[in-house]
C-alpha cells in the first residue's frame, strides 16, 4: 500500500433510500463481516444521517455528501459544516464529479469547501477525476492538476484529507479502470503532492479509488501498491458485496 495510513473504504449512497431500506442497510451492516483494522465510512443523503449515526455501529464512521462553503446562515438548501459537526457526522465528500458536472463547482470553489471544512473540524474526501474526452485527448494530467491546485492553494494541512480517483468515465457504467490505469494515475497523484505540497503528505495521504468498484474487481484493485482504498457508489448499498469489498485487501495481504 502506497500510504502508511489505514485502508479506506467509502460507501457513497448518492441520492438513493427510503426510511425502510435505509433501516434494512444499516441493520444489514452491522451484522456484515468488516476487518478491524480498515477504516469504513458511510454516506447517506442529508435527510438519513441523523438516523444513521444514531444506529450504525461504531465500527462505522459517517459521512455527509456535501456542505456549504461558509458558516450557516440564510443560505436556502444548504447544510453547513458546523451543523454536521452538531450532528456527530465527522466526514464529509467535496468535489464529487457530479457535483462538478450538474451544479458546476469549480476547483477553485470545491477548494474553498475544503478548506472550509477542514477549519470546521471535518474531514473530507476529497474528489478529483477526468471525462473520457479528457483522457482521450491528452488533457488528463492537466485536468487533475488543476483539481490537485484547487485544493492544495487553499490548504496547509492535509492530515484531514483522503484524495479520491474517480474517472469519470467509470462512474456508474460498469466501466473500471484496469488496475494498471488505476496505478498509473495514483502514482501520479502521490508524485504531484510530493512535489507540489510535500514528500510526507504524499507518503502519508491516503489516495483511493472510485468508478464501479465491485465485490468482483475490488481485490485486484487492491493489489496495487498506491490504491489505498475505495470509494463505492452502487455496490455498497448492498451490504454484503460492500463487505466483501471491505475485504479486500485483506486477501491482497494474505
Amino acid at each position: 500500500m502506497g500510504s502508511s495510513g489505514k485502508f479506506f473504504v467509502g460507501g457513497n449512497w448518492k441520492s438513493n433510500g427510503t426510511k425502510e431500506s435505509v433501516k434494512k442497510l444499516v441493520q444489514d451492516l452491522n451484522f456484515a463481516q468488516i476487518p478491524s483494522d480498515i477504516d469504513v465510512i458511510v454516506a447517506p443523503t442529508y435527510v438519513h444521517l441523523p438516523y444513521v449515526v444514531e444506529n450504525i455501529k461504531d465500527r462505522f464512521q459517517v459521512s455527509a455528501q456535501n456542505c456549504w462553503v461558509g458558516k450557516a446562515g440564510a443560505y436556502t438548501g444548504e447544510i453547513a459544516p458546523e451543523q454536521l459537526k452538531d450532528l456527530d457526522v465527522p466526514w464529509v465528500i467535496l468535489g464529487h464529479s457530479e457535483r462538478r458536472s450538474l451544479l458546476k463547482e469549480s476547483n477553485e470553489f470545491v477548494g474553498d469547501k475544503t478548506a472550509n471544512a477542514l477549519a470546521h473540524g471535518l474531514k473530507v474526501i476529497a474528489c478529483i477525476g477526468e471525462t473520457l474526452e479528457q483522457r482521450e485527448s491528452g488533457q488528463m494530467y492537466n485536468v487533475l492538476e488543476g483539481q490537485l491546485s484547487g485544493i492544495a492553494d487553499r490548504i496547509a494541512d492535509w492530515d484531514n484529507v483522503v484524495v479520491a480517483y474517480e474517472p469519470v468515465w467509470a462512474i456508474g457504467t460498469g466501466k473500471v479502470a484496469t488496475p494498471d490505469q488505476a496505478q498509473e494515475v495514483h502514482a501520479f497523484i502521490r508524485k504531484w503532492l510530493a512535489d507540489k505540497v510535500s514528500p510526507n503528505v504524499s507518503s502519508a495521504i491516503r489516495i483511493i479509488y472510485g468508478g464501479s468498484v465491485n465485490d468482483k474487481n475490488a481485490a485486484e484493485l487492491a493489489g496495487k501498491e498506491d490504491v489505498d482504498g475505495f470509494l463505492v457508489g452502487g455496490a455498497s448499498l448492498q451490504a454484503q458485496s460492500f463487505a466483501t469489498i471491505c475485504n479486500a485487501n485483506a486477501k491482497v495481504a494474505v
